[in-house]
Order: structure tokens, then sequence, then C-alpha cells
């Protein structure tokens, strides 16, 4: 048995496709797949049931996950103690951060967590919300920042895992300034005027979406989904980067809906204007989740200074 099988596991039963676990866990599909049948040669079982339409996991696959997640978790914990014992490694805290939140977000939150706890050592990893998710769930980071919606689950555990609400954000509806102009929208709250994107035969403004690995794209396509015409439409184009699509709504290529805490300097300076009324945001929290093992000490003592910040 190999750490790197169980987390393969974990990701093939998270993804239920090989093509998009490979790409999760930066591998060929071939050599994942391969690992995949030692795992389940190991075993002795059949783990995953392969169909045209992706795998899920048997009966026996089932059976596994939880104390998958568990050794896996164990085993990265086990390996960090050791090697911060033996004075192989700082006191490094380990994050793991949606990229919405890594370039404008995190910076500031840990210099103000920070503010009278020095912190020895820290790292940051970037990455989808699946991937994020994969991390934590492995135990290679003690901690993930991240988008959350209250009637939008997150794909842990909430037996295994825990979080924390550190700040407030929203989702927007947002278009470039010249299109604004081409359509009549306006930056002052109103929703767009001369025409109505969601009525079949008025003039369409391209949808930008994310993609299925982003935590962003799971709360949009929830609240989408109560307007049947407009969760219909085949977006222009889709990304699991909020960067990425607010880019493309800057250069006038459609609608996205944009995390205010990101796109706030764009808007106030008028190079992205509000698309739809008031009614259209998304009001989302931004959460710190951890496992409920214990961790190092390190990360506890991290854990507690944010008790004491709420």
């Amino acid at each position: 048995m190999e750490l790197v099988w169980l987390e393969d596991f974990i990701a093939l039963a998270e993804h239920g496709s090989f093509v998009r676990a490979a790409e999760a866990r930066h591998i060929t599909q071939p050599a994942f797949s391969r690992r995949i049948r030692a795992l389940e040669a190991w075993m002795g079982v059949t783990l995953f049931a392969r169909t045209p339409q992706g795998t899920s996991l048997t009966e026996a696959g089932r059976a596994m996950r939880g104390g998958a997640l568990e050794s896996a978790n164990r085993l990265h914990r086990l390996r960090e103690e050791v090697r911060e014992v033996a004075g192989k490694t700082a006191r490094t805290l380990q994050f793991a951060a949606t990229h919405s939140l890594s370039f404008t977000f995190f910076p500031r939150w840990i210099r103000q967590v920070e503010s009278g706890m020095p912190i020895e050592a820290l790292q940051l990893h970037t990455e989808s919300m699946a991937g994020c998710e994969q991390m934590l769930m492995q135990g290679r980071v003690h901690f993930l920042l991240s988008h959350r919606h209250p009637e939008v689950p997150m794909r842990l555990d909430p037996s295994q895992f825990m979080s924390r609400k550190i700040e407030q954000d929203t989702l927007i509806p947002m278009i470039g300034a010249e299109l604004g102009r081409e359509f009549g929208a306006d930056n002052d709250g109103g929703s767009v005027t001369g025409f109505d994107f969601l009525t079949a035969g008025d003039p369409v403004v391209p949808y930008l979406a994310y993609t299925e690995a982003s935590g962003l794209g799971r709360i949009v396509a929830h609240r989408l989904r109560r307007d049947g015409e407009f969760d219909s439409r085949e977006p222009l184009f889709t990304s699991h980067l909020a960067a990425v699509l607010m880019s493309m709504a800057l250069e006038n290529k459609g609608l996205a809906w944009l995390p205010l805490i990101l796109a706030e300097a764009e808007w106030r300076e008028g190079h992205l204007v509000r698309a739809l009324g008031p009614d259209w945001d998304i009001p989302v929290e931004i959460h710190i989740t951890r496992a409920k093992a214990t961790l190092p000490a390190s990360a506890e003592a991290f854990w507690q200074r944010l008790t004491t910040l709420a």
C-alpha cells in the first residue's frame, strides 16, 4: 500500500472521472489508471464501477472512503509532526486558498491576524476549489480559505471538518464599461435598460461561466437554477478562475458574477459596471476550514488566535 494510492482513490471518488481526477493529481490518465488498478489489486476488490458516463464507488469502495480519508490525513500529520520534532522543517502553517482569495484577500487578512502574534512561517497553495478540498482532505494543508454559501454544502464531510466565517463578500453580475454603454447599463445599482437578456428574442449578452471545479461556480449555479431560462443558456467561455472571467469581462466579452473582494477596484474606477439589479447579487461568506482532528501545535495555536479575534 502506498500513500499516493490512497490520494488517488480519494481524488477519483471525488471527481467521478479518470480524466478529471488525473488532471487534479497532475499526472497522465494512463498512469493514474495504472495506480488505481494497483490499489484494487492490493485490496483484492473492485473499488470503482466503470461506465462510459464515468465512475462510481462500488459497495466496497464506499466502505473504504471514510477510512482512506482518515488514513491519508493521519499519515500526513504524522510525517509533519516527526519532521518538526527532528528539526527538519520550520513550524510552517500550510494554507490552501482559491485563486480569487489568494491575490487580494489573503495578504490583507493574514497581516491582520498576525498583528500581535508573529507567524514563524507560512506557505500558501493556490488552487481551484476542488483542488483545495483535495489538499485539505489529504492532510497536505492545515487550513482552507474559500467562499461559502449556506445553501451550497462543501464536498467535505462535516463530521471530519469544521469551518469559521472570517469575512463577508458579494458576487455581483458585471460587464465591461464599453459593453455596458452599448446596452445602457449603469453603475449605480440599477439594472440594464433598453433590453433584457433573460427574455428570448432580445439582444443577448454572452455569459462567462465558472467550471464545475470552481467553488464560486457551484454557488452561482445554485442561484441561477431558480431561473430555468438563464440557467439553460450555453456560456460563451468558462474558467475556474474568477480573475480570468474578470479579464474577459473587462475585454467586453460578456457578463460574469464576480466577487466584490476581487473586482471592487475595477468597479469603482468604472472599468466594470453592474449588469443586473441588486436582486441578482449573491451574498457569500469567506470561511477558513480545518480538520477536526488535532493539528500540529503551531496550527492549533493559530486557530486559537482566530478564536480571540472573532
